[in-house]
C-alpha cells in the first residue's frame, strides 16, 4: 500500500464475526481502530496537489503527560487559620474620665488668644460649669455609642483617685475577659509627671491630685485600651512600659515568695502589656493645638467625629477655592444623608473613609498587627482607622500622636490624595443639592478602584507586591451596584494561588461572602461556588461555619441548578466534598439534604472532572457512615458507581474505586445482606480493574481490598494460614504444619510461589490444579468446581518438546490471580471469593509501580502477621515472622550486570523490597523504595527475626493501614489556575514556546538530512559499511532502540536500561525487573518533544520513564498482557518475551508475545482497546504498525 492510498475499509484478514475478542465485538473492534487510524488523525494530513505526506508536529498528541504522571506532591500550601482571631474580644465597658474644671485654666500651660475652646463640638464657656461638663460628658459617650453602641459606659466627671478607682474595679470586675476602655480628657489639669502620674481633683476642688499610672493599671486590669488627649501625652505611654514591667517583676517575685500579699485572697495575673492598647494625642514633648478654628479636643473629635473633622479640615485647607469651591464650614453641618445609608453623600462619605483607611493599614502594618488592630475588635478597629486620620490632621498642627503598638507613619499615604479628591468630587454637589434640591450622584472612587485592581491583575503574581486595592474590594461586596464585578475580579485573584486566597482571608473577606450564601441572584452563583472552592482548597476548616450557618444548602441548590454549567456544578461538589471530609455533623447535613441522589442523578454528565468528584464527595460522605451507606444502597449507589469503572479517564475510575471502598468500609454491623453486597462490589472490582493500566486506580484497588480484609478478618486469617502451611511444606519438602517449625515459618512472596510451582510441574504435569490461559477477567469463573482435572494440552512447542511445556501459563501473573499454584488444601476449602481477593492481592504485589507493589505487600503482611498472632495466643508459642532469602536477597546496582540482578516490579536496583512492610518507606523524585533501618541492617539475619513487627501488632491490637494521596493530589486542582481565558492561544513569548520551537526546527532538520541520506542509498552513493565505533558493556544486550530525532542509543541488557551517546555510556539505571523475568522490547514515545520510554518485559509488565537521558524517573507502569510467562520459566517453550509496536498520533501501544491474541492499549485512557486472535500455535517474535497497518511475525515463520 502506498504512503498516499487511503486505509482499507476493513482490517487486512479480519477474522469470522462470530465470537467476541477480549470485551469487543469484532464489527465493534474494527469500528475503533478506524477510528484510531493514522491518516484521520489531525497531525498527518494529505497533501493533494502534490500527494505528499505533511508532518506537523504542533498537532500530534502527547501521551503520559497529564498532571497525574508529573504532580508527585500531593501537598498545597495550607493555611494554617493564621487569618482567624483566636482571641477575638470585645470591649464591653467604657470609663470616660473627664479632667476640664470649667472656667480655670491649669497653672502649667500658658495659652494663645483666641485658643481652641471646644469640647465635644460644645464651647463650655457658653454654659454654667456643672451644665457645660454634663454637656460634654453626654455628647462624648454618644460620639462613643455610635462605634460601640452595646458597651456599658460610665462617666467620672471631674473626678477625684478614689472616684477612679472604684470606676475603674467596676468595670473591670463586670468585663471579666473582655476589654475595657478608658478615656482621660486632661485639658483642664497639669500635664502628667515624669513620675508617670496624670492628675485628678481633691473633694473640694481646690487642689490638684496625682494619680499614678501604676494604680491605675492594677485597678483597669487586662486587656485594657487607654486614650489620652491632654498635653504631653508621649510620657503616660513611655511610663505605662516602665510600670507594666514593674508589675511583671513583682508577680514574679510573690509567686517566688509562695503566694499572695497578706489580705489577698488570691494572686492576681499581671497586666500584660501586649493586650493593652495606648492612644495618645500628642508625644511626651509637644502641646495639643491651639487654632481657635479646629476643637480643643481635636484627638478626641478625630477618634469619634472622624468625618466632620475631615471634612473641617479639608474645607479649612483649600479656603482658597481651588478645590470645593463655595464651600463653607457651616455647609458642612447641612450634608444630607445617614452615615449608614450608602446610597447618601454622608453615608458614602463615611464608606468611602472606612475602605481607604482599611487600605493604608494593610498596606502598611505587619500582617498580626493588621489582625490585631484592625479585625479583633469592633471598637478597636474604628479608632485605629480614626487614628490614621488623627495622625495626618494633627501633624499639619505640629503635633505628632503616639500608639502602642506602635504604628509606621501614614499621613502621607498616596491613598490620602484618592480621600481628598473623592471628598472634593462629593462637596462639589452640595452646593446645588442644598440650594437647588438636585439628587446626589454617587462618587466614581470604587469604579475607578476596581479598575485599578483589575490592571494589578493583568500582570499580577506571587512575586509581585500585593494590590493595594484588596481592602478596597472587601468594602465593595457591600454594594449591590458593583458586586458582581468585586466578585469576578476577586475570584480572579485568588485563581493566582494559594498564596492570594491567604491574603484575601487576611483582610477579612471571609465573613463577607459567608454572608453572600444568602444572597438569592442566580447570576452570583457562579462566582461564589468559585470563590469558595478557592477558599476550601487551602483552608478546609471553614466547613464548620458553612454548616454551622446552614449556608452549605447553597450549593446544594447550585447543584441541581440545570442553568449551571458542568464546571460549576464540580465547584459545588467539591465545596459539599469539603464539607463531609472528615466532619460527622457535616456529614449529616449533607444525608438530610438528600446529597446522594443529587449526586446519582447528576452522573450522567459527560465532564470527567465533574464525575471525578461526585464519586469522590459520595465515597467521603458515607465514610464510616452508617446511616449514609443505608441511603446509598436503598438508591442503587453501587450500581451507579461501578458504571464510571469503565470511564476513559483513569481519575474518574480511581474515584470510583475510592467510593466502592469506603463503601464497604462503612458497615458497622456485618448482616447477611451487607455481606453479600459487599462481597459482589470486591468481586467486580477485581474483575475489572485488575488489569487497569493506570497505578492511581490500582493504588485505590489496594485500599479496597484492605477493606474488604478488615470486613471479614477470620476467614481471610484461616485461609492464610492453609497457604502458610502450604508454603512451609513446599519450602521444608515435607507435609509438616507450620507450627512444626514455628521459629523459621516466613510468608512465601508472589514471585517465589510462581519459582516454586514451576518446579512442582516440571516435576509432574498431570495432577496439578487446571489453570487459566486467559487474562484476570476470567476470575469470575474460578473456584467453582473442587475437581481435580487433567488439564487441556497447551499449545505445541516450535521446537518440538512435548509435554514440558504443556503448563506453562501457571507460572504467569494470571495464575497468580486464580490461586492455581495451590493445591486443594486451598482452593476447595475456601469460599471463592476470599480466593479472588487473596491473589487479587498477590498480583498486586508484583505490580510494576513499586508502591502498588508496596501497598498490597503491607496488606497481605497484616493478614499474615495476625494470623501469626492468632496462632501464638492460641497455641502459647512464641511465633514470630522471619525474614527468608528472598527477602534478604542481594541486589545489583545500576549497570553492573556481574552482580546478581535485582526484582522487576518492586523496586530500582539498591533498595531491597521484599522486606516486611513495616520497614520505613521513603519517596525520592518520584521513584518509591523501602528502606532497611539501620540496626536492621548491622545485626545477623537470625538477630533480626525477633524484631519482628507482629508482636508489636499484638500489642497495640491495631495497625496502621495502607492509604493513598488521591483526595489530596485531586483537591490540588481548585488550588491551582482554574480561569484559563483563552487557553487556545499560545504564548509566543514563553520559555516553553520557544523550546518546543527548538525540538521542533531540530526534527525537521533531521528529517531533512535522513531524506538526503535515504535518496543517496537509492542512488547508490551512499555508504553502510562504515564502523563509527564500539561501545562495550557488560552484559550481553537484548534489546537495542534508537531515539528518532537525537543520537541516543537505548540499550537493553537482563534487567537494566543504558543510555549510549558519543559512543560511550551515558545513563544506566534498573528497570525493575524480578530475577526471573528480563527486558523484551523498547519503545520511544513522545519523540517529538521531551520523549518518554516505554520497556517491556517477558512476563507482560510494561513500564515507561521520563528524563532517560540524565535522571530517568518512572513515569508508569502496568500489565499489558499478564498471561505470560517469563523465559526462564517457561521451560523449553520458545518464547520472545512482550513484543510492543507505538502509534503516537494513535496513542497506542501494541503488545503481543506467547498468547493466544494481540493487545491494544489505549495509552490516553490508560485501558485495554482490543484483542486481536493470532490464529497462531507460536509466540510472536516482533511487532510493527505503520499508516494503521499492524504487522507481527512469529515464531513458525508466518508474517500476518
Amino acid at each position: 500500500m502506498s504512503r498516499g492510498e487511503p486505509p482499507p475499509p476493513t482490517l487486512p484478514q479480519a477474522p469470522a464475526r462470530s465470537g467476541w475478542l477480549g470485551f469487543l465485538p469484532v464489527s465493534a473492534l474494527e469500528d475503533n481502530l478506524r477510528n484510531i487510524n493514522l491518516e484521520t488523525e489531525e497531525a498527518l494530513e494529505v497533501d493533494e496537489e502534490d500527494d505528499e505526506l505533511v508532518f506537523t508536529f504542533d498537532d500530534l498528541p502527547l501521551v503520559f503527560s497529564c498532571p497525574r504522571h508529573w504532580q508527585a506532591d500531593p501537598a498545597v500550601d495550607m493555611i494554617m487559620q493564621t487569618w482567624r482571631m483566636r482571641e477575638r474580644m470585645k470591649t464591653v465597658s467604657v470609663a470616660l474620665v473627664i479632667c476640664l474644671n470649667v472656667g480655670v485654666d491649669p497653672p502649667d500651660v500658658t495659652k494663645t488668644q483666641p485658643c481652641a475652646r471646644q469640647e465635644c463640638w460644645v464651647d463650655p464657656l457658653s454654659l454654667n460649669p456643672q451644665r457645660a461638663l454634663e454637656t460634654i460628658g453626654g455628647n462624648l459617650q454618644r460620639q462613643y455609642e455610635r462605634w460601640q453602641p452595646r458597651a456599658r459606659y460610665r462617666q467620672s466627671l471631674d473626678p477625684t483617685v478614689e472616684e477612679v478607682r472604684r470606676l475603674a474595679t467596676g468595670l473591670r470586675r463586670s468585663a471579666r475577659e473582655e476589654r475595657v476602655l478608658f478615656h482621660y480628657n486632661g485639658h483642664g489639669v497639669p500635664r502628667p509627671t515624669a513620675n508617670g502620674e496624670i492628675w485628678v481633683f481633691n473633694r473640694s476642688y481646690t487642689q490638684y491630685i496625682p494619680l499614678s499610672i501604676y494604680d491605675l493599671q492594677s485597678w483597669m486590669g487586662s486587656p485594657s485600651i487607654y486614650v489620652y488627649d491632654c498635653n504631653n501625652a508621649g510620657i503616660i505611654v513611655d511610663s505605662f512600659k516602665n510600670f507594666a514591667e514593674q508589675h511583671e517583676r513583682e508577680y514574679v517575685e510573690q509567686v517566688r515568695a509562695g503566694g499572695p500579699q497578706a489580705g489577698a485572697a488570691e494572686l492576681p495575673p499581671p497586666p500584660s502589656l501586649r493586650n493593652c492598647i495606648q492612644l495618645a494625642a500628642c508625644s511626651k514633648d509637644q502641646l495639643l493645638p491651639m487654632n481657635p478654628d479646629l476643637p480643643a479636643d481635636l484627638f478626641t473629635a478625630c477618634l469619634t467625629t472622624p468625618i466632620k473633622v475631615a471634612l473641617r479640615w479639608f474645607v479649612m485647607k483649600n479656603d482658597l477655592g481651588h478645590l470645593a469651591p463655595q464651600v463653607k464650614l457651616e455647609h458642612l453641618e447641612k450634608i444630607p444623608g445617614q452615615f449608614g445609608d450608602r446610597r447618601t453623600m454622608l453615608g458614602e462619605l463615611n464608606w468611602i473613609f472606612t475602605a481607604i483607611t482599611d487600605t493604608i493599614a494593610w498596606n502598611t502594618l505587619p500582617r498580626d498587627t493588621f489582625q490585631k488592630l484592625f479585625r479583633q475588635d469592633l471598637l478597636v478597629a474604628s479608632l485605629f482607622r480614626n487614628f490614621l486620620l488623627a495622625e495626618r490632621i494633627m501633624k499639619s498642627n505640629d503635633c505628632t500622636p503616639v500608639s502602642q503598638p506602635k504604628l509606621p507613619p501614614t499621613h502621607q499615604h498616596p491613598m490620602w490624595e484618592a480621600w481628598d479628591l473623592a471628598v472634593d468630587i462629593c462637596l462639589a454637589q452640595l452646593k446645588n443639592i442644598l440650594g437647588e434640591d438636585r439628587t446626589y450622584v454617587p462618587s466614581s472612587f470604587f469604579e475607578e478602584q476596581l479598575t485599578a485592581f483589575e490592571v494589578w491583575l493583568s500582570h499580577g503574581c506571587e512575586e509581585r507586591s500585593p494590590p493595594e486595592q484588596l481592602p478596597i474590594v472587601l468594602q465593595v461586596l457591600l454594594s449591590q451596584a458593583h458586586r458582581l464585578r468585586a466578585l469576578d475580579l476577586l475570584g480572579r485573584f485568588l485563581d493566582l494561588g494559594p498564596w492570594a486566597v491567604n491574603l484575601a482571608l487576611s483582610v477579612g473577606i471571609f465573613p463577607y461572602v459567608l454572608k453572600l450564601l444568602q444572597s438569592s441572584a442566580r447570576e452570583l452563583r457562579p462566582l461564589l461556588v468559585f470563590i469558595w472552592a478557592k477558599i476550601l482548597a487551602v483552608d478546609s476548616s471553614c466547613q464548620q461555619d458553612l454548616v454551622r450557618d446552614q449556608s452549605h444548602k447553597y450549593f446544594l441548590t447550585v447543584l441541581q441548578d440545570p442553568a449551571m454549567l458542568p464546571q460549576h456544578k464540580t465547584w459545588a461538589v467539591f465545596v459539599l466534598y469539603s464539607v463531609v471530609q472528615g466532619y460527622k455533623q457535616g456529614q449529616d447535613e449533607a444525608v438530610a439534604g438528600n446529597l446522594i441522589s443529587i449526586c446519582i442523578n447528576e452522573m450522567e454528565e459527560a465532564d470527567p472532572v465533574f464525575k471525578q468528584w461526585l464519586a469522590i464527595c459520595l465515597g467521603t460522605l458515607w465514610d464510616k457512615h452508617e446511616e449514609a451507606r443505608l441511603r446509598a444502597t436503598r438508591c442503587n449507589a453501587p450500581e451507579s458507581l461501578e458504571a464510571l469503572l469503565v470511564d476513559p479517564a483513569p481519575e474518574v475510575r480511581a474515584a470510583a474505586v475510592y467510593a466502592l471502598g469506603t463503601f464497604i468500609n462503612s458497615c458497622s454491623e456485618r448482616t447477611e445482606h451487607a455481606n453479600t453486597l459487599d462481597q459482589n462490589i470486591a468481586t467486580r472490582l477485581l474483575q475489572k480493574m485488575l488489569e487497569d493500566g493506570s497505578p492511581l486506580v490500582r493504588k485505590e484497588l489496594v485500599v479496597t481490598m484492605q477493606y474488604v480484609v478488615n470486613s471479614f478478618p477470620n476467614n481471610f486469617i484461616s485461609l492464610m494460614r492453609a497457604i502458610a502451611e502450604e508454603d512451609e511444606s513446599a519450602s521444608a519438602g515435607t507435609s509438616s504444619t507450620m507450627l512444626g517449625k514455628a521459629g523459621s515459618m516466613t510468608r512465601v512472596s508472589s514471585e517465589d510461589k510462581l519459582s516454586r510451582q514451576m518446579m512442582k510441574q516440571r516435576r509432574s504435569v498431570v495432577g496439578v490444579p487446571q489453570s487459566l490461559s486467559g487474562s484476570v477477567t476470567e476470575l469470575n469463573r474460578m473456584g467453582d468446581s473442587s475437581i481435580l482435572t487433567t488439564p487441556k494440552r497447551g499449545r505445541k512447542s516450535v521446537i518440538g518438546l512435548a509435554g514440558v511445556g504443556t503448563q506453562h501459563h501457571v507460572a504467569s501473573l494470571a495464575s497468580l490471580a486464580s490461586m492455581a499454584c495451590y493445591g486443594p488444601e486451598v482452593t476447595t476449602k475456601f469460599k471463592p471469593f476470599y480466593l479472588k481477593v487473596v491473589g487479587g492481592l498477590m498480583v498486586l504485589e508484583r505490580d510494576p509501580d513499586s508502591e502498588v507493589g508496596t501497598m498490597a505487600r503491607q496488606v497481605l503482611d497484616t493478614i499474615y502477621n495476625k494470623m501469626v498472632v492468632a496462632e501464638r495466643d492460641r497455641k502459647g508459642s512464641g511465633v514470630f515472622r522471619s525474614l527468608s532469602q528472598a527477602e534478604l536477597h542481594s541486589v545489583s546496582a545500576p549497570g553492573s550486570p556481574a552482580k546478581p540482578s535485582f526484582l522487576l516490579g518492586e523496586s530500582p536496583p539498591g533498595h531491597n523490597t521484599t522486606l516486611p512492610a513495616s520497614f520505613s518507606k521513603s519517596v525520592t523524585g518520584g521513584q518509591h523504595s523501602l528502606t532497611v533501618p539501620s540496626d536492621l541492617a548491622s545485626k545477623p539475619a537470625q538477630a533480626r527475626m525477633a524484631r519482628s513487627n507482629v508482636s508489636d501488632i499484638a500489642e497495640d491490637g491495631q495497625e496502621q493501614g495502607v492509604r493513598t494521596t488521591f483526595l489530596a493530589w485531586s483537591a490540588k486542582h481548585f488550588s491551582s489556575k482554574l480561569m484559563k481565558l483563552g487557553e487556545d492561544m499560545i504564548d509566543m513569548e514563553s520559555e516553553e514556546y520557544w523550546a518546543k520551537q527548538w525540538l521542533y526546527e531540530r526534527n525537521e532538520k533531521i528529517k531533512q538530512r535522513a531524506t538526503a541520506e535515504r535518496n543517496s542509498m537509492e542512488e547508490g552513493s551512499g555508504r553502510l559499511d562504515v564502523q563509527l565505533g564500539v561501545v562495550k558493556i557488560g552484559q550481553a544486550p537484548s534489546v537495542l532502540a534508537y531515539s528518532p530525532y537525537t543520537s541516543s542509543l537505548a540499550v537493553a541488557t537482563r534487567d537494566s536500561i543504558l543510555l549510549v551517546r558519543d559512543k560511550e555510556v551515558s545513563t544506566s539505571w534498573g528497570n525493575g525487573n524480578s530475577r526471573v523475568s528480563q527486558i523484551s522490547s523498547l519503545e520511544f514515545c513522545n519523540s517529538h518533544e521531551r520523549g518518554l520510554l516505554v520497556a517491556g518485559s517477558d512476563d507482560g509488565c510494561v513500564r515507561v520513564w521520563r528524563g532517560w537521558e540524565d535522571t530517568p524517573h518512572l513515569v508508569t507502569g502496568w500489565s499489558l498482557l499478564p498471561e505470560l510467562v517469563p523465559q526462564s520459566l517457561a521451560g523449553s517453550r520458545v518464547s520472545h518475551g512482550l513484543q510492543l509496536a507505538w502509534s503516537q498520533t494513535g496513542q497506542m501501544l501494541v503488545g503481543a508475545g506467547d498468547a493466544k491474541t494481540v493487545r491494544l492499549w489505549d495509552c490516553s485512557a490508560e485501558v485495554r482497546l482490543g484483542d486481536l486472535p493470532t490464529q497462531s500455535d507460536s509466540c510472536v517474535t516482533a511487532l510493527d504498525m505503520d499508516k494503521g497497518v499492524l504487522a507481527a511475525s512469529f515464531g513458525d515463520g508466518q508474517i500476518k
